[in-house]
């Protein structure tokens, strides 16, 4: 399996590491049969997201498409991080192996799900997330050995 330069970067040197302590929203999702789990912590001020941080326990990809994605949300407003998609992300990368495309859909989740806390804790209801709902367990592996 290849990874491209991009990808190996964020895996080898990844952006935006660690907790914020008392963040406005924090959200976890994972996927107990492979392993990966991301959390995200987003720090918001006026609807904006002024810092955004990661811990993420899985593979390669799991970790860049993780350190990518708090890239292309930092900076946002709340509206426009919730539009981040897990194709976005791998475009950003440049393209990811298919058997690993669903950790980008892990990273979007794990976007979309500290932005539902954030609305959650503060009352409000965010455009693009009305039928949210967190899950902690994110994405389908079709395995041959499932069958």
């Amino acid at each position: 399996m290849m990874y491209n330069e991009k990808v190996m970067d964020h895996f080898m040197n990844p952006r935006n590491v660690g907790e914020i302590e008392n963040a406005d929203g924090v959200g976890q999702v994972g996927n107990v049969k492979c392993g990966d789990i991301m959390k995200m912590y987003l720090k918001i001020e006026d609807g904006v997201i002024v810092d955004v941080k990661f811990k993420t326990f899985g593979c390669g990809s799991a970790i860049a498409t993780s350190s990518i994605a708090t890239e292309m949300i930092k900076g946002k407003t709340v509206e426009e991080a919730v539009k981040l998609t897990n194709k976005a992300v791998v475009e950003a990368l440049e393209g990811l192996p298919a058997q690993k495309v669903h950790c980008s859909v892990l990273a979007e989740q794990a976007v979309k799900a500290a932005l539902y806390d954030y609305a959650q804790k503060n009352n409000i209801t965010i455009k693009g997330l009305e039928d949210f709902k967190p899950v902690e367990d994110v994405h389908e592996h079709h395995d041959e050995d499932d069958e």
